[in-house]
């Protein structure tokens, strides 16, 4: 399987989907699937059981997974949604945003 080109952390731009054109944080990558959980983004409602935790039980809004290619990474320097490479410095690779040139930390 290829790499995929975000991580956990990065700040993404959305695509497609209910939440086009908001912006937010990755909380988690989903690789097997190819899906990322977004910070506020793509909400759902899940209806729970009582149980200890939670004894009244009920109903809570959550993230939902947003596939990859929905997804771009925004660019540090202009704060847009670039496409992603990478490049070798000093024996690593590291990403950069195709639009400005800026490493991707």
């Amino acid at each position: 399987m290829s790499k995929l080109h975000i991580k956990k952390g990065d700040i993404v731009y959305i695509n497609a989907g209910k939440d086009k054109g908001e912006t937010g944080r990755v909380l988690k990558v989903l690789v097997e699937k190819q899906r990322a959980i977004v910070e506020g983004r793509n909400m759902i409602t899940k209806h729970t059981k009582p149980n200890a935790k939670n004894t009244q039980g009920g109903r809570e809004t959550v993230e939902a997974p947003i596939h990859i290619s929905n997804l771009n990474v925004v660019d540090p320097k202009t704060g847009k949604p670039t496409r992603i490479g990478r490049k070798l410095v000093d024996g690593k690779l590291v990403r950069y945003a195709k639009k400005s040139g800026e490493e991707i930390k």
